[in-house]
C-alpha cells in the first residue's frame, strides 16, 4: 500500500533493483541523443540540475520562459520514453492515456530543487508520475498555495510518487541529496523522472 502525505501517494522501493539498472540503461540512450543541459530560468538564474526530455514534447526554461517544446534545444527532436519507464506511468497513474513528456533531471553533488509547481500543462486533472534513482533526495511537499505547514521525506532509489487530486499543484521540491548514498549510479548522484501530459484535452470521465 502506498504512503498518503497531504495527498501525495508515495510507493517505497516501488522498483527493484534489476528493473532500476534496466530504466538506468534506457536512460542513456535517450541522453546521448538529447544530452543534459545546464537550464536557466527566466530571471537568469542557472539552476543546480542539468536536465533533458524524452517523448513527444519536452519540458526547457531559459529567458524566454518556461514551457514545452518538440525539440530538443539542440534543434533534434526528443527521444521516444522508454517502455521501461511508460511500464510504470501504466502501472500507477490509473488513466489510460500515455504521458506526452518524460522529464528528467539529474542532480549532482549540492544540487536541489526549490519549492514550485508543476503548472505548465494543458489540463491539471491528470496526473504527474515520479521516479526516483540514484542517491537518496530529501522531498518536501507543501500546499496549492505558498506557505502554510509542509511535510518531508527521505525518497530513496526505486521509490515512485504519485502526484495527482489535491496534490496536483501543491508546491514541492527537493532540499538536498545524500551524494553517494547509492551505487545505481557509477559517479553518484540522482535521477528524477517526471511523466507528464501536457495537451489540453480533459481527462475522461470515471464510469
Amino acid at each position: 500500500m502506498p504512503l498518503n502525505i497531504k495527498g501525495f501517494r508515495i510507493y517505497p522501493g516501488f522498483l527493484d533493483s534489476l528493473r532500476q539498472a534496466a530504466v538506468v540503461t534506457d536512460l542513456r540512450r535517450v541522453v546521448a541523443l538529447a544530452p543534459l543541459l545546464s537550464p536557466v530560468t527566466p530571471g537568469g538564474r542557472r539552476m543546480s540540475v542539468r536536465m533533458t526530455s524524452a517523448g513527444r514534447l519536452g519540458w526547457v526554461t531559459d529567458r524566454s520562459g518556461y514551457r514545452y517544446q518538440a525539440r530538443h534545444p539542440g534543434g533534434q527532436g526528443w527521444p521516444a520514453i522508454p517502455e521501461s519507464v511508460l511500464a510504470i506511468w501504466d502501472e500507477l497513474s490509473g488513466v489510460r492515456r500515455a504521458p506526452d513528456c518524460c522529464l528528467v533531471n539529474y542532480y549532482g553533488q549540492g544540487a536541489r530543487m526549490g519549492m514550485h509547481q508543476d503548472k505548465d500543462e494543458g489540463d491539471f486533472d491528470w496526473p504527474v508520475v515520479s521516479v526516483s534513482l540514484g542517491d537518496e533526495a530529501l522531498f518536501r511537499m507543501g500546499n496549492p498555495c505558498r506557505g502554510g505547514r509542509t511535510e518531508s521525506l527521505w525518497l530513496r532509489s526505486g521509490d515512485v510518487v504519485v502526484m495527482g487530486g489535491a496534490a496536483r499543484l501543491a508546491y514541492h521540491g527537493i532540499d538536498r541529496i545524500r551524494f553517494g548514498s547509492s551505487r545505481l549510479l557509477p559517479k553518484g548522484g540522482r535521477l528524477n523522472l517526471t511523466l507528464r501530459v501536457v495537451g489540453h484535452e480533459k481527462m475522461p470521465e470515471t464510469p
